[in-house]
Parts: structure tokens; C-alpha cells; sequence
């Protein structure tokens, strides 16, 4: 398969494009992260999610630990070609490590001038992320 679509892509000067995971049906955006050359090609030949884990240095394949992997439908490039987004059913209902449904879960309240978590818990990470 030829690889030349991914040129259409505009990769910063480490390689990486950012990306949008959005929940298919409701909309709800999910998380935030990171894809390389790699990633995208792999993301497409798979049809779930793979991602460049800047911490790590490596390709993470979403849910390779958890077992929430994310189903991609579709994907869509914007306007100015340098972020991506995908429609995704994720699995288990949760995408954040944090055992969460999306990763922004935190909301700004301006009386306060504080975050304050407004997401439910659905799963404890130490449920999810078992240690050996």
C-alpha cells in the first residue's frame, strides 16, 4: 500500500501530529495525544488506535494494558493539515487512565477559581492497570 497520503499530513519538526480521539454518537472528545508517521500508518491498517507515547519513545497501541482499545470509524484531517481527528468506540466506556470516561474531566469553576473533577470514576486504575 502506498504510503504517499501521509505526506498530505503536517508533521512539526519532531515528527508528531496532535490528535483528537472523539467518542462516535456522542461527540464526547475523549483524549488527547500524539501520532507519528508510524502510528497514523498502523492506526489505519488495524482500524484501533496507535499513538507515539512521547514518554516512552515508542508506538502504544491504545489499550495494549487496560483492554480499552479504541475502535477507529473514521478519519479526518483539518483544515490547515497539522491535526487529526478520529471517531472511535471505546471500549469499556473508558479512555483516561485515570479510570475516567474522557480525560477532561476536570472543569474550571470560576467562583471558586478552581478545577474540580465532574466525571465519575468508573473503574480504579489499580483495577485496571494490575500490578504483577
Amino acid at each position: 500500500m502506498s504510503a504517499l497520503w501521509l505526506n498530505k499530513v503536517r508533521w512539526d519538526e519532531h515528527g508528531l501530529v496532535p490528535v483528537i480521539a472523539q467518542e462516535l454518537g456522542s461527540n464526547d472528545v475523549l483524549m488527547f495525544a500524539w501520532m507519528n508517521r508510524d502510528a497514523l500508518a498502523k492506526t489505519v491498517a488495524l482500524g484501533e488506535a496507535v499513538y507515539w507515547s512521547r514518554s516512552r519513545k515508542k508506538l502504544w497501541h491504545k489499550g495494549e494494558e487496560s483492554g480499552h482499545v479504541q475502535k477507529v470509524h473514521e478519519i479526518r484531517l483539518d483544515c490547515d493539515e497539522d491535526v487529526v481527528l478520529l471517531k472511535v468506540t471505546q471500549a469499556g466506556d473508558i479512555a483516561c487512565h485515570t479510570g475516567r470516561h474522557s480525560c477532561f474531566f476536570q472543569k474550571f469553576e470560576s467562583d471558586s477559581k478552581s478545577w474540580e473533577a465532574v466525571e465519575p470514576v468508573l473503574k480504579e486504575p489499580d483495577d485496571i492497570y494490575k500490578q504483577p
